[in-house]
């Protein structure tokens, strides 16, 4: 266990974004009665999640992570998380192919229901009322009663968590990932897009693939791996009561686990070294993100290194860089080379969402050359630097929403009020997200290329 460390030494720590609940009886009475339901993920799962990223952190992987912006709870439903499923599937399924190795899927999905906010108050004309801070806190509509935080929110937070959990492994291991079912995954307004052709005869060089193993023996009858697939859940790890309420003992090993998902990160905003996120978090033992944004300092980041992985433990922690396509080259190289001067062992990976958000048309929003430029920057820097540029964290949604402009299909600003559903920040559509996983592809493979030439030369 880490040293002088309890799920509830988090909170004598000083702590940011934190919401201010009227009623803390009523918060403790939410907390306790979560403290009994059953945990939602296992510390099973969490170690074969670090198991994996240790692979990546090594260059034998890549970690694909993303989803909703913020859950919501009017649009849970089915359909939408068998949507987002395969559109995370089309995306797992290109990028395997272009880096020619294992994909690990890590969806911001099942717990993603809290969001940090520049500015507790919001003001419409004369009104000021408390920002909104996501469907487990508070709610989206401008009314002083919404706005309150509401601690009855977790336990609807939890049982959405559970049931879409439940729809999610199903899809995972009852069949739906087979990869007999590539051709099947085209999501009906993807049919007509740029991107269309280009899955298409992917999908169909797969399935001759399957062809022929099944002509040799080899199906997904015989070897589940063929008809299954392990995903994983993350979320920001920002309600720290919510939190400690399903932190449990692992009966196996003794250790602690957060069983609200596989793997949580800690925001930007609430990365301080001494503050209650990074305390919590040193402790428990699944997999954890960071988030580095352009005011990181290098010793800084070796600090919070040290804090969360004092053993340098293989696949215990991501760095989710997040600098913005104007910023990488100023930071991103310096932050390497601190880590790889103190031999640490991370995954590197780029979240190229959230310092590229501008307003257009009065609506917040996110180009998508500015994406593909931060992208391609971080490839750029991990190999003039040596290393490996070993996942991507995007927010991503697999509706047919207008919330990033650009991508093949050419999206402007009098596009965005056409489909703007977001709760917080704007998503890609599966029509850009798979478009991004091919450009990662071709990347990838570039750089395999690279590799080869070093080899044989």
């Amino acid at each position: 266990m880490a040293q002088n460390w309890t799920p509830t030494s988090w909170r004598q720590k000083p702590i940011q974004q934190v919401p201010d609940y009227p009623d803390l009886a009523a918060l403790a009475a939410t907390e306790e009665r979560l403290a009994k339901f059953p945990p939602l993920v296992f510390a099973g799962e969490a170690r074969r999640l670090k198991s994996a990223l240790a692979n990546v952190s090594e260059g034998k992987g890549f970690l694909l992570q993303g989803g909703d912006c913020a859950e919501s709870f009017a649009e849970h439903g089915a359909d939408t998380i068998r949507d987002f499923f395969r559109a995370f599937l089309q995306m797992a399924v290109v990028l395997t192919f272009g880096a020619q190795q294992p994909v690990v899927k890590v969806g911001r999905i099942a717990g993603q229901f809290a969001k940090p906010r520049s500015s507790g108050i919001e003001k419409q004309g004369d009104v000021s009322l408390p920002s909104y801070r996501g469907d487990i806190i508070n709610g989206i509509e401008f009314t002083e009663d919404e706005r309150i935080p509401n601690p009855e929110r977790q336990l609807m937070a939890y049982r959405q968590s559970a049931a879409t959990l439940n729809l999610l492994r199903a899809f995972a291991m009852g069949g739906y990932a087979n990869l007999e079912n590539v051709n099947q995954w085209m999501l009906g307004f993807v049919k007509d897009s740029p991107q269309a052709e280009r899955y298409r005869k992917l999908a169909d060089r797969i399935s001759e693939t399957m062809d022929f193993m099944k002509a040799i023996g080899i199906t997904s009858e015989n070897h589940p791996n063929l008809r299954e697939t392990d995903f994983f859940t993350s979320h920001e790890a920002l309600l720290l009561g919510y939190e400690q309420a399903l932190t449990r003992v692992d009966s196996t090993s003794g250790d602690w686990y957060a069983t609200s998902g596989h793997m949580i990160w800690i925001g930007d905003r609430t990365r301080q070294a001494d503050h209650a996120h990074v305390e919590y978090c040193r402790g428990i033992k699944n997999p954890l993100g960071l988030k580095c944004g352009p005011t990181l300092t290098s010793d800084g980041l070796l600090e919070l290194i040290d804090l969360l992985n004092p053993a340098n433990e293989a696949g215990r922690l991501t760095l989710i860089c997040r600098f913005g396509h104007d910023k990488v080259a100023d930071n991103l190289p310096r932050l390497i080379r601190a880590v790889e001067r103190e031999g640490k062992k991370v995954v590197w990976s780029c979240d190229p969402m959230h310092g590229n958000t501008i307003t257009l048309n009065n609506y917040k929003t996110r180009p998508f050359e500015r994406i593909l430029s931060e992208v391609e920057s971080f490839f750029q820097i991990h190999r003039a630097e040596g290393t490996h540029p070993g996942g991507i964290h995007i927010e991503m949604t697999g509706n047919d929403v207008t919330e990033c402009t650009g991508g093949a299909r050419a999206l402007s600003g009098d596009d965005l009020a056409d489909r703007y559903h977001t709760h917080c920040d704007p998503r890609l559509n599966a029509d850009q997200a798979l478009e991004l996983a091919f450009l990662l592809a071709e990347r990838m493979k570039g750089g395999r290329d690279e590799k080869r030439m070093v080899v044989n030369g």
